[in-house]
């Protein structure tokens, strides 16, 4: 679904009255205010919506490139929302997750925060970004869950094997093994960067895309003409997976 943004009400799902526990992947990476990564206002809205049906825990989660503590760019992108529980990707107690797929792209397994298989519902919040040409959406959004610790160090923010394996393959198999349940892209506004992450142009375009992610992903990039190379690859395997 598209809403303008200005107009944007969150109503949550239905399966939201019935979870006890809600994470929100946030894009809060750097601390860069919108549309380098998520603004407040946006996750006020969805916490806001969802306090309406639900008296579930909320929990943010996200980490940083470098490893570096995520609490301190919380507190600089103003995410001091009443009983959200925040939460570092570093932090995190590790479980390798096979991926569902019958035969994998290039990744048979994820390391993946513990906290996300114990949560009900899940959500990807993300900034609409072009990156070096490439679209950076609701599932791109998920790359920052894994620890870079162990996919490449420092290199490409910490997921430099992960890059040498191609991407797009990588973002397409993390999206059958993370489901998460909903998909929220805030375009706004849209970002336009090149080799440093936090520096670019910036565009109005007034929307807010929402709906399970690879739809979401879909919608977004016909809508604004977005090159998302994921979205091909995961629906080859759709294909397969579904029959």
């Amino acid at each position: 679904m598209i809403f303008d943004a200005s107009e944007f009400v969150f109503k949550p799902p239905s399966p939201i009255s019935r979870a006890r526990r809600v994470l929100i992947k946030p894009s809060a990476s750097y601390p860069v205010p919108y549309p380098v990564t998520t603004s407040r206002n946006i996750l006020s809205a969805i916490i806001q919506g969802i306090r309406q049906v639900s008296d579930a825990d909320i929990l943010l989660l996200e980490g940083t490139p470098d490893g570096s503590p995520i609490y301190p760019v919380y507190q600089s992108l103003g995410y001091d929302f009443p009983r959200v529980l925040p939460l570092d990707v570093k932090d995190s107690i590790w479980v390798e997750v096979d991926n569902p797929l019958p035969k994998s792209l290039v990744v048979p397994t994820f390391w993946v925060p513990n906290v996300i298989l114990s949560s009900d519902y899940l959500i990807t919040v993300a900034p609409l970004k072009v990156l070096k040409g490439k679209s950076s959406l609701s599932i791109m959004n998920l790359l920052t869950l894994l620890p870079g610790s162990k996919y490449g160090g420092a290199a490409l923010g910490g997921w430099g094997a992960l890059y040498d394996l191609g991407i797009d393959r990588v973002m397409a198999d993390l999206y059958f093994t993370l489901p998460f349940d909903l998909g929220i892209i805030e375009a706004h506004q849209k970002f336009i960067g090149w080799d440093d992450p936090t520096q670019g142009e910036v565009e109005d375009c007034g929307k807010v895309f929402i709906g399970e992610p690879y739809q979401v992903d879909c919608e977004a990039s016909q809508t604004l003409g977005l090159r998302t190379g994921y979205l091909n690859l995961i629906r080859e395997a759709k294909i397969g997976f579904e029959t």
